[in-house]
């Protein structure tokens, strides 16, 4: 059957998921534009720094483990009006950090312990709203990608969707500081938080489970279960079965995506919190110089996130299972962020040396990323697919914890012995291999593709 007479629906879906990607990311995104004038305003060290990154992360994490069992028992509709509805106000609470911290400051005094410095701990008060509401994108729209889409176009739809990321992360610097620059650093968190709330409008107008979905033909929904071995019961009303952690815990499958996510979620938190103090730092560019080279560095991965969102296909057109072709695409793409070793040794060159080899190494994050999260519905069930994201999401949060608190020890530590530039050096190391290191324990824990079918 042609597309023409198939429908085109779900590239609707697919659209709306996007959106929501892209303000997901404006939303994160603020803070790090902002870092260094707040660093230099409230006299944060890169420890303070690290330590506001981290709480975001850290709840991140913790938060996806369970955003993910949430959205399987309540659905992909309400689950993200609820998740976008929480980040926007979580992002609009960072206006006022400066209150939440006089607050958190009171109690910790009146409790004895150590106060936190009142900006800081506004800051991680309004990163921990943030993050609670964020963690449930991915598992969202990892379970609606699932949902709309037959599993070869899956990680095509998701490299799109994805992509969101960076086209957020282009807009980011090209309105933040402007903002900022025109009525302050606090209008720029609301303006920008603000926009989330639009985008609720939408979603609840325009999706709905493909089952009850008015605008999709009879001929889409067939081709959108095509290949799916589960049986899909259109006029059930009983609750989904719960599926235990442990259960999901037990398999192989689990731990290659929660492996896979531990070893290369740092390395996108990294360069998406850490790239404009590096560029301050080490090129004393400020907020207005850098607004270009992200705009550069942000658009190449958006090239990266479709193109290896399509790369899978390749192999699978030669008779390779899904997964399988994955796993070969993912080999190749893990080659690609080897280049970023570079980015230290020829920075003598100039900025843009070190801004274009990253800009390989985070395109090659968004392929990766891309192929990664699909992995989960190439195996397991459809009910399933939020939970395993929500595990391997808090991992990868885990992991990006631990990226921010040792970069930020790092940057402290050389750069009280004048040679800052090391720390960037040693960092940079670990982003260029941690692909490669992922792909093979995954390659071990799980060889070929094996369907879960006993959930």
């Amino acid at each position: 059957m042609s597309q023409q007479s198939i429908g085109k629906y779900r590239w609707t879906i697919c659209a709306l998921l996007f959106f929501a990607t892209t303000v997901n990311y404006l939303d994160r995104q603020v803070l790090s534009l902002l870092a260094p004038d707040l660093s230099k305003e409230f006299g944060w060290t890169n420890t303070d720094y690290a330590n506001i990154t981290a709480a975001f992360q850290f709840v991140y994490a913790i938060s996806m483990l369970f955003a993910g069992r949430l959205i399987d028992k309540i659905g992909t509709k309400q689950a993200y009006l609820l998740a976008i509805a929480v980040w926007s106000l979580g992002a609009i609470m960072h206006a006022y950090s400066i209150l939440w911290g006089e607050g958190l400051a009171s109690v910790f005094t009146a409790l004895g312990l150590a106060v936190i410095p009142v900006s800081v701990a506004g800051f991680m008060i309004s990163r921990a709203v943030l993050a609670f509401g964020e963690a449930g994108n991915f598992p969202a729209a990892i379970k609606a990608t699932a949902e709309y889409f037959p599993k070869h176009e899956r990680s095509l739809a998701t490299g799109i969707f994805n992509s969101g990321a960076n086209i957020g992360a282009i807009l980011a610097p090209l309105t933040v500081p402007l903002i900022a620059e025109l009525w302050g650093w606090q209008a720029a968190f609301i303006i920008i938080g603000a926009i989330g709330f639009l985008w609720m409008i939408f979603w609840q107008l325009f999706y709905e489970k493909p089952e009850k979905q008015k605008y999709l033909s009879a001929a889409e929904l067939a081709y959108i279960n095509s290949g799916d071995t589960q049986v899909i019961e259109v006029n059930s009303n009983e609750p989904a079965q719960k599926i235990s952690w442990f259960k999901l815990l037990s398999y192989k499958q689990t731990w290659a995506f929660v492996i896979g996510k531990f070893m290369t979620d740092g390395v996108w938190w990294f360069f998406l919190f850490w790239l404009p103090k590096y560029l301050e730092a080490q090129y004393k560019m400020q907020k207005t110089d850098i607004v270009v080279p992200l705009a550069v560095l942000y658009s190449m991965t958006m090239i990266g996130s479709i193109g290896g969102g399509w790369f899978p296909s390749y192999f699978m057109r030669k008779g390779d299972s899904a997964y399988n072709g994955r796993m070969k695409a993912m080999l190749v793409i893990a080659l690609f962020p080897l280049v970023v070793l570079l980015a230290q040794p020829f920075g003598y060159l100039g900025f843009w040396v070190p801004v274009l080899l990253i800009g390989i190494g985070t395109s090659a994050h968004q392929a990766w990323s891309a192929n990664l999260f699909t992995t989960v519905s190439d195996m397991f069930p459809k009910k399933s697919v939020a939970s395993i994201v929500g595990i391997g999401g808090m991992a990868g949060g885990l992991g990006g914890v631990l990226v921010s608190k040792t970069g930020g020890w790092l940057f402290d530590y050389y750069g009280q012995l004048g040679q800052i530039q090391t720390g960037y050096t040693i960092m940079f190391a670990f982003c260029a291999v941690a692909y490669l290191l992922a792909w093979g324990m995954m390659k071990t824990l799980v060889p070929t593709h094996k369907e879960i079918t006993d959930l």
